[in-house]
């Protein structure tokens, strides 16, 4: 049965009426064509569909669109304020801190919440916190030092 969802993306309220069971993911990607959240495993493992909802990671995959329903979603379209790119965009870019791309956005959306959540996290916590993000291309020593410099960008931002 198709109901009115209603709900904030990427900064604007927008309202789609559909059945509550269907995901997040493809929600995002078929009815708003925000292409960069990603399917990966299709089960909540993978990380590459992760965006944020009310500022924290969240498995677009694993999250029905009705769960939703008045919270904020940010997507990886959404991050960048502008031409400005967001700190740890700016850090991945800066660090080459990519391959193949694909798990890119899931891996930033998950370091964003990182470190909305923990803004002073130690090395180990940022491993821990992006253990469950998988990536084949092994440029995993590049997104940590990635993400421990947008957490020292964002710490000098805000004093």
């Amino acid at each position: 049965m198709k109901e009115e969802i209603a709900f904030t993306l990427n900064g604007k309220r927008v309202s789609i009426e559909m059945e509550k069971s269907k995901t997040l993911l493809w929600v995002l990607r078929t009815h708003f064509e925000l292409t960069g959240t990603k399917y990966g495993c299709g089960e909540g493992y993978c990380g590459a569909c992760t965006v944020l909802i009310d500022d924290s990671a969240v498995r677009s995959c694993a999250t029905t669109i009705g769960e939703v329903a008045g919270k904020e979603v940010r997507t990886i379209e959404g991050l960048a304020e502008g031409e400005k790119l967001h700190p740890v965009q700016q850090a991945f870019v800066d660090h080459d801190a990519l391959q193949c791309g694909y798990c890119t956005p899931g891996m930033i959306m998950n370091a964003v919440g990182l470190l909305n959540n923990m803004p002073n996290p130690t090395r180990q916590d940022i491993i821990y916190g992006m253990e469950d993000n998988l990536c084949r291309c092994g440029a995993h020593n590049r997104i940590l030092d990635a993400i421990e410099e947008a957490a020292q960008t964002i710490k000098k931002a805000g004093n």
